[in-house]
C-alpha cells in the first residue's frame, strides 16, 4: 500500500512541475508577444540588451550636438537623433553593441546622448534603422522587434555619408 501510496505522490509531483514550468513558459510567451526571439545555438534564450519597454514619463536627456562632429555621417546620424520624436523611440530601443554592459547604458538613447554611437556602426544602423522605421509609421514596440530579429543589420549607412543633410 504505502508504495503505491509513494508512486501516486511521484506522479503528482512531476504532473504539477510540469503545470509549472508551463505556466511560467506561458508568461513569458505573452510577455514577447509579436516577437519570437531566435534561441542560441545552444538552445539558451538569447540575450537581449538593456532598454526600456514603455515611453519616458520624464524629459529625456540632450543627444550631443552634431556640429561636434568633423564627419558627415556623424554629424547626420546625431542630427536625427537629437528630434524629440525619435529620441523617445530610441529611449525604448536595446543596443546590440555590447554598451549597456560596457558603458552602463540603459537604452539606444544613450548611445547618442554621449559620443559612443560616433565610432560604433552597430549603434549608427540601429538609430537610423529607428529613425526609417518611425517614418513608416511603425510603433516603438514594432521596432524593438525588428531590432532584436537583426533588421538593424541591413541598413546602409552610404545615404548617411553624404554632405546634404539627411532626414528633417
Amino acid at each position: 500500500m504505502a508504495g503505491k501510496t509513494f508512486v501516486v505522490a511521484a506522479v503528482l509531483c512531476f504532473a504539477l512541475a510540469g503545470y509549472g514550468i508551463g505556466f511560467v513558459a506561458a508568461q513569458e510567451a505573452s510577455e514577447n508577444a509579436g516577437h519570437q526571439a531566435p534561441l542560441a545555438a545552444d538552445g539558451a534564450k538569447p540575450y537581449v540588451p538593456a532598454y526600456h519597454a514603455t515611453a519616458p514619463t520624464l524629459p529625456l536627456p540632450a543627444t550631443i550636438d552634431p556640429a561636434q562632429f568633423p564627419e558627415t555621417l556623424n554629424q547626420n546620424v546625431y542630427k536625427l537623433a537629437s528630434d524629440p520624436k525619435l529620441k523617445r523611440v530610441l529611449y525604448q530601443q536595446p543596443c546590440y553593441c555590447g554598451c549597456d554592459k560596457n558603458n552602463g547604458h540603459t537604452s539606444l538613447l544613450d548611445c547618442y546622448v554621449d559620443r559612443h554611437a560616433s565610432i560604433c556602426d552597430v549603434c549608427r544602423k540601429e538609430g537610423v534603422y529607428s529613425y526609417q522605421e518611425m517614418k513608416k509609421g511603425k510603433t516603438a514596440a514594432q521596432i524593438r522587434a525588428g531590432i532584436m530579429d537583426g533588421k538593424w543589420k541591413d541598413v546602409d549607412l552610404s545615404p548617411y555619408k553624404t554632405t546634404a543633410p539627411v532626414g528633417q
